[in-house]
């Protein structure tokens, strides 16, 4: 059987000593594409955008950092504890989403802080953008050939001749179009439902679907921690049992509080 060979080269373009790479064109254009989502929102709810000026700002500082505390200390903890200022040299790679949502929700708080917003409300259209960027991160990944899958004869597994010449499960993809699915799902609920419910059962939804995926996917994925243990889990499955409690818990909290919005409406 013959599988697609995938031998793109990670760097777009060559610009003297510096490079342009597809993973970070990726990452910032999907931030771009997320505040253009948060402007729609804002004008739909009567809000000011200008008030989002700054917002980026805010997010991506977050979101690094995060992403890359996470990858360091929960994915190679011996190695970064061992060369503690290779931290902060993030353009070599390794960046985790469970961290990455951490530090979003943080910058988050202090964005709503400064600017006199609602955190819970800000939380909950933010999850709209944050899918599409997530979804964008892995097809990031697709290019840099990493997050590998295991070895696959499906059809439409996929050699990536950067890396070997094994037949694998294209698990970027399968996240990739996972998360563009819960960005149409949000969209859909947050149109059909008031603006008071929509800002308690959006978080909700995205924690449980997002992290559900990304528990199952890992059955499909080579090892990413350098080390292992004892559990039957992967770290990254451990890593999103909680997130999928929290939106499950969040989901029935959602529910059994909307009538009581509906009584005092």
């Amino acid at each position: 059987m013959e599988h697609f060979v995938w031998n793109i080269d990670p760097t777009l373009l060559h610009l003297g000593p510096l490079q342009l790479r597809w993973y970070g064109l990726l990452f910032v254009g999907s931030f771009f594409l997320g505040l253009m989502i948060l402007q729609w929102i804002y004008k739909r709810e009567g809000k000011n955008p200008d008030e989002l000026d700054n917002f980026l700002i805010y997010v991506l500082v977050g979101t690094v950092i995060g992403a890359r505390l996470m990858h360091c200390f929960a994915y190679e903890p011996e190695f970064y504890l061992s060369h503690p200022l290779e931290i902060f040299k993030v353009w070599k790679g390794g960046l985790a989403s469970h961290g990455g949502l951490i530090g979003v929700v943080t910058a988050l708080y202090f964005f709503a802080k400064r600017y006199n917003q609602s955190f819970w409300w800000l939380l909950s259209r933010v999850t709209m953008p944050g899918a599409l960027t997530a979804a964008f991160v892995r097809f990031g990944n697709l290019f840099n050939s990493e997050i590998l899958g295991l070895p696959s004869d499906k059809p439409w597994a996929i050699i990536f001749e950067r890396v070997d010449m094994v037949p694998r499960h294209p698990v970027q993809l399968y996240e990739a179009f996972s998360y563009l699915f819960l960005l149409l799902i949000l969209v859909t609920v947050y149109r059909k439902v008031s603006s008071t419910f929509a800002t308690k059962i959006l978080p909700g939804i995205f924690f449980t679907y997002m992290f559900a995926v990304r528990f199952l996917l890992e059955y499909t994925k080579t090892r990413q921690a350098d080390y292992t243990t004892d559990l039957p889990f992967t770290t990254g499955q451990m890593l999103s049992v909680p997130f999928i409690i929290l939106g499950i818990v969040w989901i029935i909290w959602a529910f059994i509080t909307k009538d009581k919005d509906v009584q005092k409406g």
